[in-house]
């Protein structure tokens, strides 16, 4: 196991969800039938200290529907460590956010998805975008600062922009952005999913927001699958142009606990292939020591980093430090790592050589949380006519946004 400190865990308190989001990758909804008792929580949250554990994010299903979770946060902030949350933002009550400033929760992502209409679609409630925009207050109100994050799809990203404008007008201080991959009730809803062409169109787009957002002071984050080494990657990366993408971080600086103690290199990694193991059966320590599943990145910074690299992704240029991009993109394509379709680069490439790729799916999720099922990469001709149920909806215009096809 790499000797390399984890600073972050993101934390799946239950997987019991308000919402029904066609792109929840955990198929979030009701607990897990043996979720964490509250001794084994706070037991586990003196491991993750002892293991030198930064800053612990908890997440859902939605983590606030467990009755003990302002307990648990108060312990990991008793204890040192940052407490972060990220929610769906549903009903949240101003009493809620007082409780968690009171339980010294410094942060709180609020999960928004494109203007009104098509985030209630996304989440499966009506509403739903407006319960947001009241938790967002209701967060600044108690004085935990309120961010947000967003899913970036084919439904989502023409609006971008106006989410831009709605968001800042709520008062959020940050920005983080994730493409929609097919895990879980995304792989059964795979038609929401950007084709790796249509990047070239997203990419600008969000640049330019992300140029506006930093003469607002309001910070961009793009997040891991979010790339990669295309002109815009050290704005979207930091804001500073300091940092740029240095390979999955999974098990190396962080990791991923689901509501029944299972420990993933990352939080969003399928369960079936990456769980090291469960607390309840082994301590942290010797799971971060000896389970083999958590060592997926130990090869990074080596000269057999690239090893696992295939397709596309072993003749890159990057390959020795990119590794094939997010390792839970390439999985949830593909069924194993290593070949990330979702990548700037790439598709710089593929039409610098005058082609395009198309993801096609090939076999079905078999619905379970975090699992996803199989798609084939077609290689074709950038003039190809598209399939009519799949004519990109997404057109660049003059000033490098998006506009609907």
């Amino acid at each position: 196991m790499s000797a390399t400190r984890r600073t972050y865990a993101v934390w799946e308190l239950t997987l019991a969800c308000n919402l029904a989001c066609g792109h929840c990758g955990s198929r979030a909804g009701t607990r897990r039938p043996a979720e964490l008792t509250t001794a084994q929580a706070l037991d586990l949250v003196a491991q993750l200290d002892h293991a030198g554990i930064d800053e612990v994010t908890l997440i859902g299903g939605e983590a606030y529907l467990r009755r003990d979770w302002l307990v648990i946060a108060a312990e990991i902030t008793r204890r040192g460590m940052t407490c972060t949350v990220t929610t769906g933002g549903y009903r949240m009550s101003a009493a809620t956010a007082r409780g968690m400033r009171d339980a010294g929760i410094e942060r709180c992502s609020v999960s928004v998805d494109g203007m009104p209409a098509t985030h209630d679609r996304l989440r499966g409630r009506r509403g739903s975008w407006d319960s947001c925009l009241r938790t967002i207050g209701r967060l600044a109100d108690a004085g935990v600062t309120a961010t947000c994050n967003s899913q970036i799809n084919r439904l989502t990203t023409p609006e971008f922009p106006d989410l831009y404008g709605a968001l800042r007008a709520a008062g959020i201080a940050a920005w983080q952005w994730q493409l929609t991959v097919p895990m879980g009730n995304a792989a059964d809803n795979w038609e929401i999913l950007l084709q790796p062409v249509e990047l070239l169109d997203v990419f600008p787009l969000l640049a330019g927001i992300a140029r506006r957002a930093a003469a607002d002071g309001i910070r961009v984050h793009a997040g891991n699958n979010v790339g990669y080494y295309g002109p815009y990657e050290r704005l979207l990366r930091s804001p500073e142009g300091a940092a740029f993408w240095a390979g999955c971080q999974a098990g190396l600086s962080t990791l991923g606990i689901e509501a029944d103690g299972t420990i993933k290199g990352c939080p969003s990694l399928p369960t079936e292939a990456y769980a090291g193991g469960d607390i309840r059966e082994h301590t942290l320590a010797d799971l971060l020591r000896d389970a083999p599943a958590l060592a997926l990145n130990a090869g990074a910074g080596s000269a057999t980093a690239a090893d696992g690299t295939w397709g596309f992704c072993r003749t890159c240029e990057f390959a020795d430090v990119c590794r094939g991009g997010c390792t839970w993109t390439a999985h949830t394509f593909f069924g194993r790592p290593g070949n990330n379709p979702y990548c700037h680069h790439r598709a710089l490439e593929h039409r610098r050589r005058g082609v395009r790729e198309r993801l096609v799916p090939v076999a079905p999720a078999p619905g379970q949380p975090f699992d996803h099922g199989l798609f084939d990469v077609v290689v074709e001709p950038l003039t190809a006519a598209w399939p009519a149920d799949l004519r990109p909806r997404l057109s660049a215009v003059s000033d490098g946004g998006l506009q609907a096809g």
